[in-house]
């Protein structure tokens, strides 16, 4: 039987594994954490994940990423957006490539804009 902190530690050991590594293709990465985040991949429930997985609080956090508790909480509400420069400071904060947040940090001010339009990274 698994408890909740083994499926959580299962799914933070995927999720770091794509994130780190990804796929043979963007597609099947982006499809493989859409699945472990539980729906369409985005910036903010990527950092969620990652926070929850790591059984952090989100001042601990915050702090982790260089910015205030309060920053951190309207990231993860989806209240505030990411521009690239800050996507790819994050990645480094938390030891994983930029090119995941960088295009997460795009597809999310695309689709604030209101432009039905899909980011690929190379």
């Amino acid at each position: 039987m698994s408890t909740n902190r083994s499926a959580g530690a299962k799914k933070k050991k995927n999720l770091s594994y794509f994130l780190r590594h990804g796929t043979k293709t963007n597609a099947e990465t982006t499809s493989a954490l859409d699945k472990l985040t539980g729906g369409p991949l985005t910036l903010a429930n990527v950092i969620l994940s990652l926070r929850i997985c790591d059984e952090m609080s989100q001042v601990d956090f915050a702090k982790l990423l260089g910015i205030s508790r309060q920053q951190l909480c309207d990231i993860e509400k989806g209240r505030r957006q990411i521009n690239v420069e800050k996507a790819a400071e994050f990645a480094d904060n938390l030891g994983y490539p930029c090119a995941y947040f960088v295009k997460l940090a795009l597809q999310s001010l695309i689709e604030h804009a209101g432009l039905d339009l899909r980011v690929e990274v190379a």
